[in-house]
């Protein structure tokens, strides 16, 4: 016994109407997750009389991550005051075409290891541009992640209360 036409394609809709749904929905989750990880994928800046601005907000786990550039590229940052220099992944080093400079040691949280001094020639988190900056390729760091260490804080104003972050660059 066949179903009449009208009937199967209701079927057929009330289908397509659930898988659109479906992943209409994992899109928006998906964004979400990503936005709860960086909500600072899109870095605000304000710029006032000599100075710039930017705010962050922290992500989930309370850490302050933004997408910024080094030397032009492309990078997500993880603000770190408690490292003495910006500090790179050896695989984005090669990627970022960085020297590798001098050798170093360094303690790290999972303990003692070798690193590499370098320098970048630009380093810009939304509307703050720095130049000449102190960093470190590390090759046990993992990801792709730059740990922006004090290198480059030191030459900014910054405050931290609650879940937001203010960085300054006074620009006289």
């Amino acid at each position: 016994m066949s179903q009449p036409p009208g009937k199967r394609a209701g079927r057929v809709l009330m289908i397509v109407a659930w898988a659109a749904a479906l992943f209409l929905a994992t899109r928006f989750f998906g964004q979400w997750e990503k936005h709860q990880q960086n909500p600072n994928s899109v870095v605000k800046s304000e710029q006032g009389d000599g100075f710039v601005e930017v705010r962050l907000l922290s992500n989930g786990q309370g850490h302050f991550v933004a997408d910024g550039a080094i030397n032009g590229r492309r990078v997500l940052f993880m603000l770190d005051t408690g490292a003495t220099d910006v500090a790179i992944p050896e695989a984005l080093a090669r990627d970022l075409d960085l020297a590798r400079g001098a050798a170093v040691q360094l303690s790290t949280a999972n303990g003692r290891t070798q690193g590499y001094r370098t320098r970048l020639d630009s380093l810009q988190l939304g509307d703050i541009h720095l130049r000449d900056v102190r960093a470190l390729v590390v090759p046990g760091l993992d990801g792709q992640g730059v740990l922006l260490g004090m290198s480059a804080l030191k030459q900014l104003e910054f405050t931290q209360r609650g879940g937001t972050m203010l960085l300054r660059q006074n620009l006289k």
